[in-house]
């Protein structure tokens, strides 16, 4: 089986596949162009973000068995497209799940003590206990908004500081465990003291956590996200921040990351969340550390074994 990966990936990849009886072509400096031309050779692709497989990347790859995308999220894939023509797809969100949660819990812990603007005046020779005093996280209300492998992850790690954990997933039924009691989104708009997000990015999640969604919180809330940016757009944060319904927000995810390309109103609102100390960035790397890494080409040979085993032999064979 004849596989294409077209990203970088790290360097336990190829040898993992070798192993498994895979050819392996590693092209991470090719261009759309040079992929829509040979894709037709090719049974499998492994791809992280370099570009959106869609209908006129489909129509050339006559060949395709698979997909794996490395990492969680697909919403450069045209699913839909992709199991209508039998595809196998592929994601990683095992690999990552583990540093998202860890990361989400960092993230928030150093906000609510302000840690980083404590750390900021200290340099400069400021002495503020009073200016810096922080929030304990034991005892809040935690709200979980999609209970997958990363809302899980974070839910374990939440739990261990005594808080009450509520989580809310659509597409879930009868999920309650040691760690949430399964809830619906109103229970956690009004009950909630923390929210985290950990939803793909669709249609239906889309600037969901828009300005009216954020009105519905009964009390001020931490808000995290380390799912996708788009879920929650800047000028929402932005108002939600301004009306005191955000007390802090960790963002690991941006509506628009390419920040050479905001548009006015992303711009005059992200200029808004940046001079904030009530906000908190890191440049979407929850999930990308160095275990992770290797962890989702792990989890990618794992499942792409299993379902197309290729034995050494019959590979020489081609």
């Amino acid at each position: 089986m004849q596989i294409l990966v077209i990203d970088k990936m790290h360097t336990s990849l190829l040898p993992m596949l070798g192993e498994k009886g895979y050819a392996v072509n590693y092209q991470p400096d090719i261009s759309r162009a040079e992929v829509l031309e040979i894709i037709s050779n090719y049974e499998g692709i492994i791809v992280r973000s370099k570009m959106q497989l869609d209908e006129a990347f489909l129509e050339r790859a006559t060949k395709l068995k698979f997909i794996a995308r490395a990492g969680a999220g697909l919403d450069q894939i045209d699913v839909d497209a992709v199991l209508k023509r039998n595809i196998q797809l592929f994601n990683a969100p095992e690999g990552n799940r583990d540093a998202v949660a860890e990361h989400a819990m960092g993230m928030l812990l150093s906000l609510m003590n302000h840690l980083s603007r404590a750390d900021r005046q200290v340099r400069s020779l400021v002495w503020d206990r009073e200016g810096n005093r922080g929030t304990e996280l034991k005892g809040k209300t935690v709200g979980i908004i999609g209970y997958g492998n990363t809302g899980h992850e974070f839910a374990k790690r939440v739990k261990a500081f005594g808080c009450n954990m509520l989580a809310y997933d659509k597409y879930l039924k009868d999920f309650s465990d040691e760690w949430v009691e399964e809830s619906t989104l109103e229970e956690i708009c009004d009950q909630a003291q923390v929210v985290s997000l950990h939803v793909p990015l669709t249609s239906e999640t889309n600037r969901w956590f828009n300005e009216a969604m954020f009105d519905n919180f009964r009390h001020s809330v931490f808000f995290i996200n380390t799912s996708r940016g788009e879920v929650a757009p800047f000028v929402a944060l932005q108002a939600a921040i301004e009306k005191g319904k955000i007390l802090g927000a960790c963002l690991d995810v941006l509506e628009n990351e390419k920040l050479k390309t905001l548009t006015p109103e992303q711009q005059s609102a992200f200029a808004y969340l940046t001079q904030s100390d009530k906000v908190l960035f890191s440049p979407h790397v929850a999930g990308w550390t160095h275990e992770s890494y290797v962890k989702i080409n792990e989890v990618l040979v794992h499942k792409i074994s299993s379902t197309f085993p290729v034995s050494i032999s019959s590979n020489l064979k081609e």
